[in-house]
């Protein structure tokens, strides 16, 4: 079977970014290991004023602690701290953006959680998400996975018992599918997500919804449909981050034939204003984005 390095190989990927991804993917089995003993909620509000769970912190630290450490990276945008971390290093080809544990708050009743990460070129972490060299997913469920794209298709790997990531899926393509998963408070939906909603649920969709948004895309990735996270009465932005999860989320959806968008506009083409900019979501099935965006408020 194909692992990783040989996949990246093969696809002509440059050797540095090739030991970055690996890299971060090496961090799987320390992140997995630790979930047991750092299931308490810490002391500390992030950024965002979410309560932060240890995990979150731990996770935080060790990668950023890693990635420090490679001589490949000069920038680190985590959705764990206030400022952009700046490497000693600091001469790094590329720049990353990630969201160290998504979901976090579900490992105490065992259910999938990920970890979400984008790769630029330079030491900027402001730019559009079509300019990133490459993103990936880590998914912590009954198999750990390594979903990840470098600008030539998706591709899904996973974890077997000797340290190896196994191809299990090349060039994957997502289909016009019949599920969705909804974030927020139905009450506050604006009238046009809740008509949208309503409309693909008279035909027929099925709601799937976990509240891990990385484990929520997987779905969407494999079966096709709707992930969203919207715009609500009161937070016109939504509760997603535009650096940290959408962008890294929206560049594999779009090389697996999807969309992103912010309900009017391809999230990827989006220049970021700052760090911990939020957005309203929706990925997922090309057909199911454009008709969405063709709506009226």
């Amino acid at each position: 079977m194909i692992t990783v390095q040989e996949y990246l190989s093969e696809k002509g990927c440059e050797e540095d970014l090739a030991r970055l991804i690996c890299l971060i993917a090496e961090q799987a089995g320390p992140i997995r290991r630790a979930f047991i003993s750092n299931q308490r909620y810490a002391a500390s509000l992030n950024t965002s004023g979410e309560v932060q769970a240890e995990m979150d912190t731990w996770s935080d630290r060790h990668l950023t602690q890693q990635l420090a450490a490679s001589g490949l990276v000069s920038r680190i945008a985590s959705e764990e701290q206030d400022e952009v971390f700046e490497c000693n290093a600091s001469f790094g080809k590329y720049s990353v953006v990630m969201d160290p544990l998504d979901g976090s708050s579900l490992i105490a009743v065992n259910l999938a959680v990920g970890t979400i990460v984008g790769i630029y070129e330079g030491c900027s972490v402001l730019r559009k998400g079509k300019e990133m060299k490459a993103a990936l997913y880590l998914l912590y469920g009954p198999m750990t996975t390594l979903t990840l794209s470098i600008g030539s298709g998706v591709a899904l790997f996973s974890l077997d018992d000797d340290g190896r990531y196994l191809l299990m899926e090349d060039t994957i393509r997502m289909p016009e599918g019949t599920i969705y998963g909804s974030g927020g408070e139905r009450p506050k939906w604006t009238k046009k997500h809740a008509s949208f909603i309503a409309a693909l649920e008279a035909e027929g969709a099925k709601s799937r919804y976990s509240g891990s948004f990385v484990a929520d895309f997987h779905q969407i990735l494999k079966y096709g449909g709707l992930y969203a996270y919207p715009a609500a009465l009161g937070k016109p932005d939504g509760k997603l981050r535009l650096v940290f999860e959408a962008q890294p989320i929206g560049f594999l959806a779009r090389e697996a034939g999807g969309r992103i968008s912010n309900g009017s506009t391809d999230i990827l083409e989006i220049m970021p204003e700052k760090v911990h900019q939020k957005t309203p979501i929706y990925v997922g099935s090309r057909g199911i984005i454009e008709r969405l965006e063709a709506l009226q408020e």
